[in-house]
């Protein structure tokens, strides 16, 4: 039976959210009246963005339920975990969990590790730069989406703001024990909402990302658990295979331009 992709991308295997970056366009005149957007509502991710730039080092984990859709439009759950530890501007761990698989990347600013830990199986190349070159990098050469790669773009000037049709405040809830904010956007294929946590330290804690682009309305749900104060060692972001592993070729896409 042929199965429709769903709004969940999929790294190795792993669900992880899209990011509501990947499909901006130019600005879409909205209807004052029935698609307004409220500059409040874009404000109040503008100041989250700059919250997140100021961390340096944090740890965030998240639990991911997507849906993949089929034919006949039965929709079925999936769930994913992913953790990720960082140390701004050029390290970061990250371990993506599925019933399907598990995978670890480990950047410190001069090489990449991708590693499969149930095959043991490891392919390192030299990767000069930042954490947001790696995540350009992964895109461009390898055709993998970093999970929750939107955390390192909100706050910058790759973080556009006048690409929304609608944007709205939508009131207040507890995500578990954090009162948040919750904001509802719609840009081009997507409508997408936030809720984030009120006071000081405004950061994500829930994100919904419903596609418009298929009748289905497929939705991916992420629940963000925050440390800030986390500490590190520079030996978490070195890969040293364990014994019995196998360095395979990481191979770049085929270049189609």
């Amino acid at each position: 039976m042929k199965r429709r992709v769903s709004c969940m991308l999929m790294l190795a295997a792993t669900f992880v959210t899209p990011h509501v970056f990947a499909q901006a366009s130019a600005p879409v005149a909205a209807s004052a009246v029935t698609n307004p957007v409220d500059p409040a509502a874009v404000a109040a991710l503008q100041k989250m963005g700059a919250y997140l730039q100021s961390l340096k080092r944090f740890s965030v984990s998240t639990e991911v339920t997507g849906e993949r859709v089929l034919e006949d439009g039965q929709k079925l759950q999936h769930t994913a975990t992913a953790k990720l530890d960082v140390d701004r501007p050029y390290k970061i761990r990250t371990v993506l969990s599925s019933s399907r698989s598990e995978r670890e990347i480990i950047f410190n600013g001069k090489e990449v590790t991708l590693y499969t830990p149930a095959q043991k199986y490891y392919s390192t190349v030299a990767l000069d730069g930042t954490i947001a070159t790696l995540i350009d990098k992964l895109h461009d050469n390898y055709g993998m989406e970093f999970p929750l790669a939107d955390l390192f773009v909100w706050g910058t000037p790759n973080a556009p703001t006048d690409q929304f049709e609608s944007a709205m405040y939508a009131g207040q809830d507890y995500i578990g024990s954090t009162l948040c904010d919750h904001y509802a956007y719609r840009q081009k294929d997507l409508d997408w909402q936030i809720w984030i946590s009120t006071g000081a330290n405004p950061l994500p804690h829930k994100i919904v990302i419903t596609r418009r682009d298929d009748d289905a309305r497929p939705q991916s749900v992420s629940i963000l658990d925050w440390s800030t104060h986390a500490a590190f060692n520079d030996s978490e972001f070195t890969f040293r295979p364990p014994a019995g592993a196998k360095k395979i070729e990481f191979v770049p896409v085929t270049n189609k331009g």
